[in-house]
């Protein structure tokens, strides 16, 4: 499958993340991208690292109610627990450290750590299903270069997780394998030398394929591009920020952030015409990244109405204490998320 439906539909779980703070929506965000990884992953060292995504979400909720409990603005009416208290000086803005803890501030603060955590999931879910190497394939001409920082960024730690169990597996058949600091010591050598080995490769066969190589353009044309691509981002972000504030001016939503995509992509074709670059076998988008890439659109689309309509549904209430409701159009959009679990699985196994 196309890697770019996968960041698609991967985006799209993270806006519907980043929309609510019901931690029932929350909680099926993540059950959807677990789902969706565990049906279609391959077995490339980037898709073996999604579990330590999850582990990094669960870090991000552990750290968050660790700092409420220390510097958090505690309020609520229901008291969990009562610690000492020591307060900071007026020019740090009056911050309690410790203090009474209530069942409203650790729930606000897992939430807003849940969330997080939902996001940061949701791209490792993309980085998982995605071959990042075929996505640099992808991308525009005048995102060439930072595609490849990128990419190479990406792929260091599943390639290093991967030299490390190599190295170890290969101690072990010789009989070397210890505990402790003698088998760091052990491994941490040969790992180096493999990082090193990979990165001299990897260079080599940048600079064999002309990496870096651009046409020569006008001062005008740089500048038409330079302005394209800052006013389309300027735009983007405005219509952006429009979304999610539900109490700003209509037009400053999904008309702005139209027009800033417009810009953005004018300017990327502008400033693609200057790298010259040949791409063997390019990856086809068909029915099926259409149709991954529409379930992730549906997702942010019906979080972000939701939203709209119903904020009290969609976050959790605190003033005063309940159970948070399920509405219906941002579950209903969760689950479209789901339906790649069944697309990816059935196109994997047909091209196997």
């Amino acid at each position: 499958m196309h890697p770019a439906a996968w960041w698609v539909w991967a985006l799209g779980l993270a806006v519907a993340a980043s929309s609510t703070t019901n931690p029932l929506l929350l909680v099926l965000v993540l059950a959807v991208s677990t789902s969706v990884v565990l049906a279609c992953r391959g077995d490339d060292p980037w898709a073996r690292a999604f579990r330590w995504y999850l582990l990094l979400g669960l870090l991000v909720v552990a750290l968050r109610l660790v700092l409420h409990v220390l510097v958090g603005f505690k309020d609520g009416e229901h008291v969990v627990l009562r610690l000492p208290s020591l307060g900071l000086p007026s020019w740090a803005a009056g911050i309690e450290v410790g203090g009474t803890l209530t069942a409203e501030g650790l729930l606000s603060a897992g939430v807003q750590g849940l969330r997080l955590a939902c996001v940061v999931v949701a791209v490792g879910a993309a980085n998982a299903l995605a071959d990042p190497k075929r996505l640099l394939r992808a991308l525009p001409g005048a995102l060439h270069e930072i595609g490849v920082a990128v990419v190479v960024s990406v792929s260091v730690a599943p390639q290093l997780a991967e030299a490390v169990q190599r190295v170890s597996r290969a101690q072990q058949l010789r009989g070397g394998a210890g505990r402790g600091l003698r088998s760091v010591r052990r491994v941490a050598l040969p790992v180096l030398q493999d990082v090193l080995d990979r990165s001299l490769a990897l260079a080599a066969a940048m600079d064999s394929r002309g990496f870096g190589r651009a046409r020569e353009v006008s001062a005008g044309a740089r500048r038409l591009t330079t302005a394209l691509s800052l006013a389309g981002l300027v735009g983007a972000a405005l219509g952006t920020y429009g979304l999610l504030d539900t109490t700003g001016p209509a037009v400053l939503g999904v008309p702005t952030l139209l027009v800033g995509l417009l810009l953005v992509v004018a300017g990327l074709r502008a400033g693609g015409r200057r790298v010259q670059r040949t791409v063997h076998r390019p990856d086809r988008w068909g029915l099926v990244e259409w149709l991954v890439a529409g379930c992730g659109l549906v997702v942010a689309a019906s979080s972000l109405v939701a939203a709209r309509l119903d904020p009290v549904a969609t976050s959790m209430p605190l003033q005063p204490l309940a159970w948070p409701q399920l509405p219906a159009l941002a579950v209903a959009g969760l689950l479209v998320g789901a339906v790649p679990a069944v697309v990816g699985a059935l196109d994997g196994g047909r091209s196997r």
